[in-house]
């Protein structure tokens, strides 16, 4: 059995996950104590109880302290079959998180996988955008042999969350490992400026104006797409993720989201100068 104290280093709820998700792919029985011990609100929050039902249906798992709050957690899996599978979080809990639990383990499965979330935060605070996930660690994670697509039906933001995504992802015979041990120079900019019912305010189109201003400033040539989105009229909202590639394969990725009281440009500020940072750092993955 693996037995993993989660409430050490930052005491995340990133201990969890991949706890989940490694558990899941070896076949071991997990315990799991002191979950996001060291956070605010310890335990179980409701993103992270569905991110573990979730990997539950993917691989057949008994499990038992599976409720919000719990801070310990069994977790004992069989075999991860695949099929049709859905989710539904039920707050603005994050999306992107729920499907970097399950991703990996979906790749081991018998057969694909087609997974359905509802009622959950496309682009929400302390989690990656789904727009990041798509452009930045899906193209990275592709370069290993992972199969998978994401398809966003209906993006949401805090408080209500309402967002909708579909991710598929094709069964992989194993993961090859890839080398990015040199920076090298720059030859690609990209983005993508998203608002939801704000298009009336070219909350989109300022995002990507300030942030091209930023990072010409230094040279680059950004290549921003722009999306004024109508899918869920239940909630407004905006994000911007921005990323660069490099010709030794490295790909840096930084993103900000909008909410009350923030200007598009000072989320075109925040995403811009995030890359920035990555790329004078000079390293071969962003953090």
């Amino acid at each position: 059995m693996l037995k993993i104290d989660g409430g050490q280093k930052s005491g995340s709820g990133t201990i969890l996950r991949l706890s989940v998700a490694v558990a899941s792919i070896l076949g071991e029985p997990l315990y799991i104590y002191n979950i996001r011990k060291k956070r605010s609100e310890p335990g179980l929050r409701p993103q992270h109880l569905e991110s573990v039902l979730t990997a539950a249906k993917l691989c057949n798992a008994e499990i038992k302290g599976a409720y919000v709050g719990s801070q310990e957690l069994w977790f004992e899996p069989k075999e991860i079959s695949g099929g049709e599978i859905y989710a539904e979080i039920g707050t603005a809990g994050s999306i992107p998180m729920l499907i970097m639990t399950v991703l990996p383990i979906c790749t081991f499965a018998k057969k694909p996988v087609t997974l359905k979330i509802s009622k959950g935060g496309t682009d929400v605070k302390n989690s990656p955008t789904i727009n990041y996930l798509i452009n930045v660690s899906l193209r990275i994670l592709e370069r290993m042999g992972l199969k998978a697509e994401i398809e966003v039906k209906k993006y949401g933001y805090y408080p209500r969350g309402m967002g909708e995504v579909i991710l598929r992802v094709q069964p992989s015979k194993g993961l090859k490992p890839i080398r990015l041990e040199e920076f090298g120079e720059i030859n690609s900019v990209g983005g993508v400026s998203l608002c939801t019912f704000l298009a009336d305010r070219k909350v989109a189109e300022r995002q990507a104006k300030e942030a091209k201003k930023i990072l010409r400033a230094r040279g680059l040539d950004p290549k921003i797409r722009i999306i004024n989105d109508f899918s869920n009229p239940l909630q407004k909202g905006s994000s911007l993720v921005l990323w660069a590639e490099t010709d030794k394969g490295a790909l840096l990725g930084s993103d900000s989201i909008g909410e009350l009281g923030k200007t598009s440009e000072a989320v075109a500020q925040d995403a811009a100068k995030g890359l920035l940072e990555e790329i004078d750092a000079k390293a071969t993955v962003d953090v």
